[in-house]
């Protein structure tokens, strides 16, 4: 009589065991990788909420930072704004004023704006000046710019015998003309035809557009703006800068600058610059442009509000306010 076997029967032992140990050893596999699957999504939710939360802190610090700059513009602003008489009251001389509060560092300064050069303004030979003394242009040069900047200003398309109009900047490549208006920002000097990243930096401090003034006011112009003045060589700048600190330390009247074609007007148009750094070392920098005004339903006119770039701060120590001093007749305190 034949015996019926089972499937199960006709294995070998050995290979069924065999056969469980494998599918043992491939579901020890997949829970292992299930573990680091787990892990590595585990990791990266926590680094992503390490990184939100960073993110949160530094925007927190950045918004107060720039809110406390903007107290300090203000402060400055109700400095300027008190009575004169007073022994302890702050002026647009360009000191700069440091004070710690609350862990944080604030330094603030304003300069009356009426010792830049208005670029709409201001006569050719004060911008041929700056163009040379500043932008370290020869003379020619200067004069070309002289020429292709009052085009860009003037009202007509008339091109100036070493200007720019309208076709010119379209031979060059560009794809927009000059404004045949005023200049509404120093910044737009920058699109003038010819005009290079390193000319602009050298002389865009230098300038501004509200002042509207022919000349400057050596009061609050700096070592630069001088220099810029027809007739003026460094021996007489150098001399007139000394003159004036000894005259802002004794709270008295600067003096007269010896070269003509400068005025004496005070514009109480301010030029204000804030830099505060917080307790956990976030900084910002605010600069703005105000004038008082002189109705009492508007206290204050802002012609410019914008970040600015690190400056007080880095003059801070004395090294660095001496030079500060030495290029540009201000001080420190």
């Amino acid at each position: 009589m034949l015996s019926i076997h089972t499937r199960r029967d006709r294995i070998p032992r050995s290979a069924r065991y065999a056969g469980r140990d494998r599918q043992r050893g491939i579901a020890l596999i997949l829970v292992l990788w299930l573990t680091i699957l787990l892990t590595v999504i585990g990791g990266s939710f926590a680094y992503g909420m390490r990184n939100e939360a960073l993110a949160a802190r530094n925007t927190l610090s950045l918004a107060q930072a720039r809110a406390f700059a903007d107290g300090a513009i203000y402060r400055m602003v109700f400095e300027l704004m008190r009575p004169r008489g007073l022994a302890d009251v702050w002026s647009a001389d360009g000191t700069v004023h440091a004070w710690d509060e609350n862990g944080s560092h604030f330094a603030v300064s304003a300069l009356d704006e009426s010792g830049k050069i208005d670029l709409n303004l201001a006569t050719d030979g004060l911008l041929k000046g700056l163009l040379q003394t500043a932008g370290e242009l020869d003379a020619d040069t200067a004069a070309k710019f002289i020429d292709v900047i009052g085009d860009w200003k003037d009202a007509d398309d008339l091109r100036r015998p070493n200007g720019a109009e309208a076709p010119d900047y379209q031979a060059a490549g560009l794809t927009y003309k000059p404004a045949n208006a005023p200049f509404e920002a120093v910044a737009e000097l920058q699109r003038v035809l010819g005009m290079t990243p390193a000319i602009y930096g050298r002389i865009a401090d230098s300038l501004t557009v509200h002042s509207r003034m022919t000349g400057i006011n050596p009061a609050y112009a700096s070592r630069t703006v001088l220099l810029a003045v027809p007739g003026a060589t460094p021996e007489i700048v150098d001399t007139y800068i000394g003159q004036r600190r000894d005259a802002l330390a004794a709270k008295q009247p600067p003096p007269a600058f010896p070269v003509a074609g400068v005025v004496a007007a005070t514009l109480n148009l301010w030029r204000i610059r804030a830099e505060v750094t917080t307790a956990d070392g976030v900084t910002f920098a605010r600069e703005a442009v105000i004038r008082p005004g002189a109705e009492r339903r508007r206290l204050l006119s802002i012609l410019e509000w914008q970040e600015s770039d690190r400056r007080l701060l880095a003059a801070s120590d004395k090294e660095s306010s001496e030079k500060a001093d030495r290029a540009n007749g201000t001080r420190t305190q």
